[in-house]
């Protein structure tokens, strides 16, 4: 396997602190069988979310130190706001503390007054389900045919399902007020979009009257797949095809969490003047003014840097080899990976992995639990625990998410060898039950205990 050269040096290094078996025993009874619940002190390596625990450059350190903390028109915004209407061609831009503040926003606008509205998406990640069913909306799935097979060498799996779409927007008309596209599709595994599949939603979109909402937190990753994978891309710059991926879209938000390379931020972009208006009055409301929407200046300055820096082609293909790295490590110890890699994470099958175990005592959880007590790793599940209540849930994922320029080799070399000792000793590992979930968002704050 070729592992990526880092396009970078290190420059401050943060301690692992190591545990002992016995106490990982006891850290998980205490936190409920929950990483979540687990102080990051006692992680050896952290692949439970890429959203925020990236490193942020020299230059956008630099960069926050010129934050202007005005409430009102500061500095900072300006060049944020230059910065984003650069990145994604739009005029308007309304920054947020992170994407889910921007999510909630437009659910209370588009979807509140009378009930029967619908929204419809390639595949909808777990926030932005939560926050639209909360603002009212009955959510349909919609993953492309060529997801089915996880184990297939076929690009672009996170595409939307054009017929089902033409479908639902014939057969429900005027209840269908959005249709969302995630890019790159999360909850499908991290799966790149093609611009041949937006174009021919922004088409059905107009045909039917509908808005289309891009989710862009890492549409910097997608376009690298584009620019590699699909016809007609190859000799145009990441820049380039982020902008035209973002033009077929009436709204776009993003997480700078993600491909913006910081530790909190957000925003929503549009070229709707009356929308904007509307989204302001919410952001007033919940955020804070529109030119700092949440964040301090210093934030929104790392932000502006941060989104440029997500365009060098020299990162992105360090950042999308080091995934596929990962992967290839348990493709050849016979794990079973979702394939082709993703942008952002690799996806286990835990189900196949763990056959003994029951789905409905989450083996995708109970491959989580294991992975901790075994090598003090934190991953996420990414199936019944998180999705299972809210709609049927076809695989049990679990998510290797990678936190941008952060590990080396080694700790992803380590991984693949704790996942091998798994492997060996799988049958040993039990399933979970849930002794508490709340109404909304359960794997975040589920209590659970291991099957007897």
């Amino acid at each position: 396997m070729d592992y990526p050269f880092e396009p970078f040096k290190i420059k401050s290094v943060e301690p692992i602190y190591f545990t002992t078996r016995e106490e990982r025993e006891k850290i998980l009874k205490d936190a409920g069988y929950n990483l979540f619940f687990v102080k990051s002190k006692y992680i050896t390596v952290d692949l439970l979310t890429d959203s925020g625990t990236g490193s942020m450059s020299q230059f956008q350190w630099a960069a926050m130190m010129k934050g202007d903390e005005s409430y009102a028109g500061a500095s900072s915004f300006d060049r944020f706001e230059e910065a984003v209407r650069k990145y994604t061609g739009k005029k308007i831009v309304i920054p947020t503390h992170q994407g889910r503040a921007a999510e909630k926003i437009i659910s209370h606008v588009i979807f509140s007054g009378e009930g029967g509205k619908i929204a419809v998406s390639n595949t909808f990640f777990d926030t932005t389900r939560a926050n639209f069913q909360y603002g009212g909306a009955k959510l349909f799935d919609l993953p492309s045919p060529e997801s089915r097979d996880i184990f297939s060498d076929k690009m672009f799996k996170g595409n939307i399902d054009l017929e089902r779409l033409e479908y639902l927007l014939k057969k429900e008309g005027q209840k269908i007020k959005l249709i969302t596209m995630t890019v790159t599709n999360n909850t499908a595994g991290g799966q790149p979009v093609s611009i041949e599949n937006i174009k021919a939603v922004r088409n059905l979109a107009d045909k039917y009257g509908v808005l289309l909402h891009i989710d862009a937190c890492r549409v910097s990753e997608n376009s690298y797949f584009v620019k590699k994978y699909e016809s007609g891309y190859a000799d145009k710059s990441i820049a380039d095809i982020v902008r035209e991926t973002l033009s077929f879209a009436d709204i776009v938000t993003m997480s700078a969490k993600k491909d913006g390379l910081v530790n909190i931020g957000g925003y929503i972009a549009t070229d709707d003047e009356d929308l904007a208006l509307k989204f302001k009055e919410m952001l007033i409301l919940w955020e804070g003014f529109p030119t700092y929407g949440g964040l301090a200046g210093r934030d929104l300055d790392a932000i502006a840097v941060g989104l440029m820096e997500s365009l060098d082609e020299d990162y992105l293909e360090y950042r999308i080899s080091q995934v596929r790295y990962l992967g290839e490590g348990f493709k050849q110890a016979g794990i079973p990976v979702l394939w082709p890699t993703g942008g952002h994470a690799v996806y286990v099958e835990a189900a196949r992995f763990l056959p003994h175990i029951k789905r409905e005592n989450f083996p995708g959880q109970a491959l989580v639990v294991a992975l901790y007590l075994e090598g003090g790793i934190r991953t996420a599940e990414i199936g019944s625990l998180m999705f299972g209540r809210d709609t049927d849930v076809e695989h049990e994922f679990v998510r290797f998410a990678i936190p941008r320029r952060v590990y080396t080799r080694s700790h992803l070399d380590f991984v693949i060898d704790v996942m091998k000792n798994l492997s060996d000793g799988k049958a040993k590992i039990r399933g979970l039950e849930i002794e508490y979930e709340p109404p909304f968002l359960r794997h975040f704050l589920v209590r659970m205990r291991p099957v007897e």
